[in-house]
This record gives structure tokens, C-alpha cells and sequence, in this order.
């Protein structure tokens, strides 16, 4: 195999990770608001609807007021129904007003959403293969699934409170000083303090669920390890040292889980008590205003009231500020991807490819996967029609990077690669990609139906032509032995079928294709030899009348190429029939010798 660029291994699954911040809050929120731009309408009638709602909200405690003003104190029945008419259908209209905008902003959120998820996967279908090497599969996953929904919670739950939550407390504070200036400027004396000792806990809520999710995801990757390799943990008799590591861990999570609980839980009481002061600032000051005769009773209710209301909203804005960063930072990680190149499109005179006779050609090809490294390092080569060319050569030779720039995995930096005397990167992709037929040593099966799995080489095939094919693989006796035929799914990545069988799927697989070209990339150098030897067969069908490139460390093919070529540190040092390497007694006679004498050649 060709060396090429490698990700440190870790688990994949669920991301458990900190609270992240967002590194330009303001151009990701400008930019996430451009996904409901075309909802614009909607978005000012949600915005009508939160400040009725919370306009309402202010009318019940001025009615109180005025009910113990004018009607209680003066004991008019009449007017005191009246006015509790009024409180009521005030209440009502709120919830209404409140409850419609929520729906609104829920569904015009799902369509935004939908649409950036819809971005994000159709984008991702264009990148190059060398951002996939980079980037492990389950990071990308996280950033489909855990990022999007941070960022949904943020806006379809919480961004209606959050505007309401800061429209209530400025119409909170107008309303105050509106009915009494000195009462609301003793408020106003209460209200630091409160924000600071929210902001004051929240700064250590925050530090203590970021230090759990921190722990949470090192329990995570202990368990999927533990779970994932469970076959080697039982085999090599680790099963207390695996419960000795999820015990520590765990512990760490059981200390952290206790931190950020506390002052998480802390939070209500402390608001509570703080709202507390606030009554009892307004109650002590009211009633001094009162006895002097410069406020009234029904004035001070209200006042009360709002006391009460003001800190509901100031806790609703201290637990949003973490799960708005978060979705901030999750949006980021988005466009991140989004603002990632695509794939270099097809140049506007790309010629498509019709009938392909085979002829393959390099033309002193180098090229690196790194600036300053070369793999291949001016490698010319040529396959006519029809031929059979073995690549042979030591791991990380660049057998496998010959591959990649023929299937234009990547393109080449200097030198030409022709098919059938027209430059590869003069071709379309798809046109390149339809001719070329793939059997990789790590084969990929779908979760579906065997029918179905074999039919991803021509979407369009009858049963008939996906039977056939089968056959042709030889692998239509298996086929028949399994639960439903044709009809059985798979389980993931075909973990209910050996790897024989899954290798003869592929064979058929790319025979259903029809490919001009084949490339058989170290296609069974996971399985025994005796199963090797069933295969070969397929293989052999597969490979007629076809330009075939094989790289194998121990297929019998080598032994029958047209052509051998031996690769090493990125050149082609030999080349030549089997046995005319092995009477040269050079590079390719000591690779036989030390590896592949007494295997099946």
C-alpha cells in the first residue's frame, strides 16, 4: 500500500465534547440567518406575536393594581368582574399569542434546517477523497447530526424565549418607572446584583458540564472500544483491565457530574432568593411611599408582581447563554465544511468518454500527497488493450497511489495519464468513472437487500441481468442458501456473511457495471488461500477481454500478467513477465523468495 495521508485512530460515535465557543459569533450568526431569509415574512410576524405576548404579560399585574385601587378598595362588585374579565382574556390571549408563535417558529426552523442539512451532505458528495482521509468519518457524522440539532434546539426552542426573556425585562423596567420612578430606581439597585450572582454561577455551571461532557467522552470511547473490540478483549483475557479503566473514568465523570449538578441545581434557589430581596426591597420602600401617601396599594401589588416575573426571565437568559454558544460553535463547524473546495470541477471542454478500447498510459507521473514528498516519482508505464498488469512491491512503495491518480482520486502534478491517448484531466469524471471497475481488499456493502447491493453497479439492471451477474461471480449458490435470496438484508457493513462472500458480491457487483477498465486493489489478500482459490475463478470472468491493473501481495494472477511491474519508494525498479523477474535474480526474485515462495503462485 501506498502511504498516504493517515488520522490518528479513535473511537467513532456519538461526540461527547465540551461546550465550544464560537471563534466569529457575529458573522456565523449573519450567515445561519441567511437560511431564513426566504421566511422573512414569517420571521417579523413571530416577531409581532413575542411582543404581544409579553405586552400582555405586563397588563395582568397593572390590572391587579387596579383592581385593589379602584374596585376592591371601594368595594364595586361590578367593576372589579369587569376588570377580572379583562385579566383573563389577558392571560389567555398571551398563551394563545405565545403557543402560535412557537408552532411558526418551529416549522420555519425545520425548513431552514432541513435546507442547511441538505447543503451540508450534497456538499460533502463533492469534496475530494483526500478531505475524507483527513477527516474520520465519525467526526463528519457529529457534524450532520449533533452540530445541526445544537443548533435547532438553539433556534426552534429558544430563540423565541430569548428575545421574549429580554423584551420582558426592558418592559418590565418601562412599566416601573412609568407607575412610580423611586420604586423603580430601588429596583434598579437590586437588579445588579442579581446579574451578577447569576452570571457568577453560570460561570461555574458552565466550567462543570464542559469538564463532564469532557468525561462523558472519554466513557464513551472506553465503552465503543471495550464493545467494538470485545472478540480481542476476551481473546487476550483484558476483561478486568477494560472494567479497571471504565471504573476510573467513570469515577472522574461521578466527580464532575457532582460539580456541575450543584451549581446547576444552585441556580434556582439563588434566583429565588434574589427575587426574594427584590419583593422585600419593593414591600419595605412601597410601604414607607405608602404611609407617606405618594404611592398606593395596588401600585405596590403591581410592583410586586413585576418583581417576581423580573427574575423569571433573567434565569431563562443565564441556562440559554451555553446552549446558544454551543449552537453558534456547532454553525461554524458547518460552514466550516461548507467553505471547504470542492472537487476541481470537469474543465468546460471535457470531452466525454464513449467506447474505450483500454489502452493505459503514464507519461513520467509524480506525484506526492504532501508539498516536498513524492510517492511517485516519474513513473512511466503502459497497458495495452486487454492486457493484465501485476503492481507489485513493499508497502508504501506507491502501488495504491498508481490507482488513485488513474481512478482521479487525486490528479497528478507533473507528467500525463492517457486512456487510450486522451488526458485523463481532459475527460468528464463520471464518463472516466463509469469505465473504471473497482474490487478493493476492504469491501463495502450496503445495509439493504442483496438484490439491492449488487444492483449500486447499474441502477437501472433488470432482476434478470443482477442474477446473472451473481452467477457469473459465482455467487449465486451462497445466495440462495441465505434466509430470503436476493431478498435477505444485510446487516451493517455485512457483518452476517463472511468475507469470501462478501468479496464475490463486489466481484458481482462491478461485473453488473461493465467496466472497460478494472482495478483489483489487493482484492483478497484478507482472505485464506483456499477461499482465494474459489474466488479466482470470478475473478478470472471478471478480468476477461479487460485492461486490468491488479496490486496483490499473493494473487495467482501475478503469476499470468502480461506484465509485472515492481515498484519501490515510488519508482518502477523492474518490469517484466513472472518468470522473467524471477531469472533476473533481482528485486522482484528477493520479494518471491522472502514472501511469496509456498503461496499459492
Amino acid at each position: 500500500m501506498s502511504a498516504q495521508p493517515s488520522n490518528a485512530l479513535r473511537p467513532v460515535g456519538h461526540r461527547i465534547g465540551p461546550i465550544a465557543r464560537a471563534k466569529d459569533p457575529r458573522g456565523t450568526l449573519a450567515r445561519l440567518a441567511t437560511y431564513f431569509g426566504e421566511f422573512r415574512a414569517r420571521l417579523v410576524l413571530v416577531g409581532v406575536m413575542i411582543v404581544i405576548y409579553t405586552a400582555l404579560g405586563l397588563v395582568g399585574p397593572y390590572l391587579m393594581g387596579v383592581a385593589l385601587d379602584r374596585f376592591i378598595a371601594t368595594r364595586d362588585a361590578t367593576g372589579l368582574a369587569r376588570i377580572a374579565g379583562l385579566m383573563l382574556a389577558a392571560f389567555l390571549s398571551n398563551n394563545l399569542f405565545q403557543g402560535a408563535s412557537s408552532w411558526l417558529m418551529a416549522g420555519l426552523s425545520q425548513r431552514a434546517l432541513k435546507r442547511l442539512r441538505q447543503d451540508l451532505f450534497q456538499h460533502l458528495q463533492t469534496l475530494p477523497m483526500s478531505f475524507f482521509e483527513r477527516n474520520p468519518s465519525g467526526e463528519l457524522m457529529s457534524r450532520l447530526t449533533n452540530d445541526i440539532d445544537a443548533i435547532n434546539q438553539a433556534v426552534a426552542q429558544n430563540v423565541t424565549s430569548l428575545l421574549a426573556s429580554v423584551l420582558s425585562m426592558f418592559g418590565i423596567l418601562v412599566a416601573m418607572f412609568v407607575l412610580d420612578r423611586w420604586l423603580a430606581l430601588a429596583s434598579l439597585l437590586v437588579v445588579p446584583v442579581m446579574f451578577w450572582f447569576t452570571r457568577f454561577v453560570a460561570v461555574f455551571t458552565r466550567k462543570g458540564f464542559t469538564e463532564l461532557q469532557k468525561n462523558l467522552g472519554a466513557l464513551n470511547g472506553v465503552m465503543e472500544e471495550a464493545i467494538g473490540g470485545q472478540k480481542i478483549v476476551t481473546v487476550f483475557r483484558r476483561n478486568e483491565s477494560v472494567l479497571a479503566a471504565f471504573r476510573a473514568e467513570n469515577e472522574k465523570v461521578y466527580r464532575a457530574g457532582v460539580y456541575a449538578n450543584t451549581y446547576a441545581l444552585l441556580l434556582m434557589p439563588l434566583t429565588s432568593v434574589l427575587g426574594n430581596l427584590f419583593v422585600i426591597v419593593l414591600a419595605g420602600l412601597g410601604g414607607w411611599l405608602a404611609l407617606q401617601g405618594l404611592v398606593t396599594v395596588g401600585i405596590i401589588a403591581t410592583f410586586i408582581n413585576y418583581g417576581q416575573n423580573f427574575v423569571q426571565p433573567l434565569r431563562a437568559l443565564s441556562n440559554l447563554y451555553n446552549m446558544l454558544q454551543g449552537a453558534l460553535a456547532g454553525a461554524e463547524r458547518v460552514f466550516e465544511i461548507l467553505d471547504t473546495p470542492s472537487e476541481a470541477d470537469d474543465a468546460p471542454e471535457a470531452k466525454t468518454l464513449e467506447a474505450v478500447r483500454g489502452s493505459v498510459r503514464f507519461n513520467h507521473v509524480t506525484f506526492g500527497y504532501r508539498t516536498g514528498t513524492k510517492v511517485l516519482d516519474d513513473v512511466s508505464l503502459e497497458a495495452k488493450p486487454g492486457q493484465t498488469i501485476a503492481l507489485v512491491g513493499p508497502t508504501g512503495a506507491g502501488k495504491t497511489t498508481v490507482i488513485n491518480l488513474l481512478t482521479r482520486f487525486y490528479d497528478v502534478e507533473q507528467g500525463t495519464i492517457e486512456i487510450d491517448g486522451t488526458d485523463i484531466r481532459d475527460l468528464k469524471k463520471s464518463d472516466l468513472r463509469r469505465k473504471l471497475g473497482l474490487v478493493l481488499q476492504d469491501t463495502y456493502l450496503f445495509g439493504a437487500t442483496v438484490m439491492e447491493n449488487i444492483r449500486y453497479g447499474k441502477l437501472d439492471a433488470t432482476d434478470e441481468e443482477v442474477i446473472a451477474a451473481a452467477k457469473l461471480a459465482d455467487a449465486d449458490h451462497f445466495i440462495h442458501q441465505l434466509p430470503n435470496g436476493y431478498a435477505t438484508v444485510l446487516s451493517e457493513r455485512a457483518g452476517n456473511l463472511s468475507q469470501g462472500q462478501r468479496q464475490l458480491l463486489s466481484i458481482a457487483r462491478t461485473l453488473l457495471a461493465e467496466p472497460s477498465i478494472l482495478v483489483l486493489d489487493e482484492a483478497t489478500s484478507s482472505i485464506d488461500t483456499r477461499t482465494e482459490a474459489r474466488i479466482q475463478k470470478s475473478l478470472l470472468r471478471l478480468m476477461e477481454g479487460r485492461t486490468s491493473f491488479v496490486v496483490a501481495h499473493r494473487l495467482s494472477t501475478i503469476r499470468d500478467a502480461d506484465q509485472v511491474l515492481v515498484i519501490d519508494a515510488g519508482k518502477i525498479v523492474e518490469s517484466g513477465t513472472h518468470q522473467e523477474l524471477l531469472d533476473r535474480h533481482g528485486f522482484y526474485h528477493q520479494l518471491y523468495t522472502s514472501q511469496f515462495k509456498g503461496l499459492a503462485l
